[in-house]
């Protein structure tokens, strides 16, 4: 239940980037830099933490071990989860693509046979592979459809262009954040806390925002003063405080394949963090009665989760 509590805790950071990346696109903002600049702005933050906890050198030596892991993983773990979220932004309003993302609960599920838990047996140690969890994957198919019915009210107000590319690249992120995550966790081997884990992802992602933001100058220009300052509020709300948290609650729960699920579902909240944040920020619409009912489905499979993973542990 404590790692629920501090997913819905980290969902509602990560909405933060949902609403100020809209925001920066209606002010005329690149999603070039939407991107680039936000792991920028987070290297420092995460390596004075890392450094107050004496812990760089670790990391250094956990990355130079295995480096070619670290890139490929980071790669798919920050740069395609994150940079199509920033393109689909240019393209859908906020609540599109944070429901969207919500595909993630199912996407994480259904990545379960790429990874093995160990155990002991008579002849040694054995390596099972992990099965689909039935009764996981169908709590994650009903707080998604609750996604899908909140969706109903604000899909006739758009394009079918606006649809389509404020929702294929979010599918896109929504497998490759929870697979980067868990490979980095698997190659990790549980000997690296969070914090490490996030700035070597950060630190092996660099050279792929490096060569962005030289593109970003080359097609679009510098980026504007504004969109330069909404997003280090995003890079510390969501890049540093919510994909942490949302990392120690991952962490907690890693080897166990329904809690894993239960904590990743949590981020089905960010769609109500996200309708609050435009209602009050972009003035968009109130959600009608339709939205309301995707509202109580979602709570009702974050309670099932809730009471399934607590009854487990018990």
């Amino acid at each position: 239940m404590k790692d629920i509590v501090i997913g819905i805790l980290a969902s509602m950071f990560f909405a933060v980037t949902f609403i100020l990346n809209r925001s920066m696109d209606l002010a005329g903002g690149s999603w070039i830099w939407s991107s680039s600049l936000r792991f920028f702005f987070m290297l420092p933050f995460l390596f004075l933490i890392v450094l107050y906890r004496k812990n760089v050198k670790q990391l250094f030596t956990e990355m130079r071990s295995n480096p070619y892991q670290w890139i490929l993983w980071s790669l798919i773990g920050f740069v395609l989860f994150y940079a199509p979220l920033t393109f689909a932004a240019a393209y859908g309003p906020g609540w599109l693509v944070a429901g969207s993302w919500q595909f993630t609960i199912v996407a994480g599920i259904l990545l379960s046979p790429l990874f093995f838990q160990t155990q002991q047996s008579d002849a040694g140690p054995l390596r099972t592979r992990n099965k689909v969890q039935i009764k996981a994957l169908a709590i994650s198919l009903l707080i998604f459809l609750g996604v899908v019915i909140i969706q109903i009210q604000q899909v006739s107000q758009v394009s079918l262009a606006s649809v389509a590319f404020g929702t294929f690249p979010v599918i896109i992120a929504a497998f490759a954040y929870p697979l980067g995550n868990r490979k980095m966790m698997e190659i990790c081997k549980g000997n690296l806390d969070t914090f490490q884990r996030v700035l070597g992802m950060t630190i092996a992602s660099m050279p792929f925002w490096f060569l962005l933001s030289i593109y970003g100058i080359v097609t679009v220009g510098p980026p504007s003063s504004d969109q330069i300052t909404q997003t280090f509020i995003v890079a510390v709300s969501s890049g540093v405080i919510a994909t942490t948290l949302f990392f120690i609650a991952t962490d907690n729960v890693n080897g166990d394949q329904q809690k894993l699920a239960a904590v990743e579902a949590t981020q089905s909240t960010q769609v109500l963090f996200v309708i609050i944040g435009e209602v009050i920020f972009l003035s968009a619409a109130y959600p009608n009665g339709t939205s309301i009912i995707g509202l109580c489905i979602i709570v009702i499979g974050m309670i099932l989760y809730s009471f399934s993973t607590s009854r487990r542990s018990n």
